[in-house]
């Protein structure tokens, strides 16, 4: 079905969500937040993922492709488990936040707007606990962070300037991996 779609190339590749679902396995997550929804693949692993009384804060603007992947959280039985916000992002990392949850959350995963990326990545840290996972999605953007820097244009410059940013920051310990498109795995210290 979401390969049918206009922006198919939005789906988290399985080799991602499979990495993912199963750190967050591992590490006994019970909370987690997705930044870009898209249809809900991802989303749907997690729940799957997270215990019986597990929650994914689902973050997404628009809820055309997210409810197309509803009706497939209801078959997996995991649709009690995700709490779909329809607003933007910051938003709502902003009222986790404003409500207390500091600390709370697991695993959050970043696949969204590029451009927002820094501004989620800091909320995250906020949010996460101490030894959750922060993955961001797409931090080799295609190779083109790779390239001669004259050659770049904003979203590939924001996404290298992050890249140096996480990899100096001693909040975290990083790993990133050349899986799919470049997954950065940032462990909360």
């Amino acid at each position: 079905m979401t390969l049918k779609l206009p922006r198919a190339d939005m789906i988290a590749d399985p080799e991602v969500t499979q990495l993912l679902t199963n750190i967050a396995r591992v590490i006994g997550a019970r909370r987690a937040i997705e930044v870009g929804v898209f249809t809900g693949y991802t989303c749907l692993a997690l729940a799957l993922a997270l215990p019986e009384d597990g929650k994914v804060v689902a973050c997404d603007v628009d809820d055309t492709n997210v409810n197309l992947g509803r009706p497939y959280w209801t078959e997996a039985g995991v649709e009690h488990k995700i709490d779909v916000r329809i607003q933007p992002a910051l938003q709502t990392l902003d009222d986790l936040i404003s409500a207390g949850e500091e600390e709370t959350y697991d695993v959050v995963f970043i696949d969204a707007d590029k451009m927002n990326y820094d501004l989620y990545y800091e909320r995250a840290l906020v949010i996460l606990r101490p030894g959750g996972l922060i993955a961001l999605d797409n931090m080799l953007w295609g190779g083109k962070v790779l390239q001669p820097e004259d050659t770049w244009d904003e979203t590939t410059r924001t996404i290298s300037d992050l890249n140096k940013k996480i990899h100096k920051d001693p909040r975290v310990d990083v790993s990133m991996l050349t899986v799919s498109d470049g997954l950065t795995l940032a462990f909360k210290r």
